[in-house]
């Protein structure tokens, strides 16, 4: 099967905390603090897994730093999909929402080191 994504699925190990989804209507959700592992990372957004589930289509902001390097991605990410995992919790699919090109180099760097 030829891939079709735009960029290239870098596999990444973050935990990240989640404490409020917003949307762009002004609906939010407050005191969700939960806990996400994301599990892959590309130019256009991450994918996780955690044991809560999430509603699509909400947002949340983003602190990410990469292991490797000393850079941090600050980011608005939108939740795109989710699937089951058996009894285990939720994968999700996101993207970035509104992430500059001058972040690209810090993708490219990091692949290098893999």
């Amino acid at each position: 099967m030829q891939e079709k994504r735009k960029y290239q699925r870098l596999p990444i190990k973050l935990k990240l905390e989640v404490s409020n989804l917003f949307k762009q209507d002004g609906i939010k959700i407050d005191s969700i603090d939960t806990e996400i592992e994301v599990f892959d990372i590309s130019k256009a957004g991450i994918g996780f897994m955690s044991e809560s589930k999430l509603p699509i289509d909400y947002y949340f902001n983003a602190t990410i730093e990469f292991e490797n390097t000393d850079e941090i991605i600050l980011s608005v990410v939108k939740i795109l999909y989710v699937t089951p995992i058996g009894d285990s919790g939720f994968r999700y699919g996101c993207e970035f929402v509104g992430l500059p090109s001058m972040y690209h180099h810090i993708f490219d760097e990091y692949a290098q080191t893999l």
